[in-house]
């Protein structure tokens, strides 16, 4: 699909065990915390871009949370020239013009 890849390293970083401040218990909460949060954040980006690459469309009614993609998908309902707007989300997913 041609899709760029997501950097797991973008998302996933565990460096606050080495600070001297904290004690262990502290800097195993840290490394959990950060490993589930980028975990998360990581899952949503693919996530997110698979859901731009095959359906780019907003739902029908307002949703809580959702990606930094989405406020650019198209909207409910918006058919005029739909397949050509979805070959350009597949183009700027892969990095190409």
């Amino acid at each position: 699909y041609r899709v760029a890849k997501v950097r797991r390293a973008d998302y996933i970083v565990l460096d606050r065990q080495h600070l001297e401040y904290l004690n262990f218990i502290e800097k195993f909460h840290c490394t959990y915390c950060a490993y589930a949060s980028g975990l998360s954040g990581y899952v949503a980006e693919i996530v997110a871009r698979t859901e731009q690459y095959f359906c780019p469309i907003k739902h029908a009614r307002k949703i809580l949370g959702t990606h930094s993609r989405y406020a650019r998908f198209l909207d409910y309902g918006e058919a005029a020239d739909y397949e050509a707007k979805l070959e350009e989300f597949r183009v700027a997913l892969a990095g190409r013009k």
